[in-house]
């Protein structure tokens, strides 16, 4: 799936076959739904699960939580516009589940 695909499948009720964990999370972001994003970050132990968690804190505005689950992410801590953010993880996200 591309990234432009990704995008397009957000005129959707539900989120595309294929794609699953974080990824679903970053769908039901993009759709408004934080709270659904966050439980799929929250399921999902890996660094890209970290990430998507800093990124969702981040957009909470709740910087230090954010700061941590960069940490634990790998990542550092991100200062650009959250759309390009997001739009970054989707991006790494999806070119790792090639």
């Amino acid at each position: 799936m591309t990234l432009e695909d990704f995008k397009q499948s957000l005129a959707g009720p539900t989120p595309p076959a294929g794609i699953k964990g974080v990824l679903t999370g970053l769908w039901w972001d993009a759709k408004g739904n934080w709270g659904r994003a966050h439980e799929c970050a929250q399921e999902d132990p890996s660094s890209a699960g970290s990430w998507v968690h800093a990124y969702l804190h981040r957009k909470e505005g709740d910087d230090s939580n954010a700061a941590y689950w960069y940490g634990r992410a790998h990542q550092a801590v991100c200062r650009e516009p959250l759309e390009s953010e997001w739009v970054n993880i989707v991006r790494t996200l999806l070119a790792q589940s090639e």
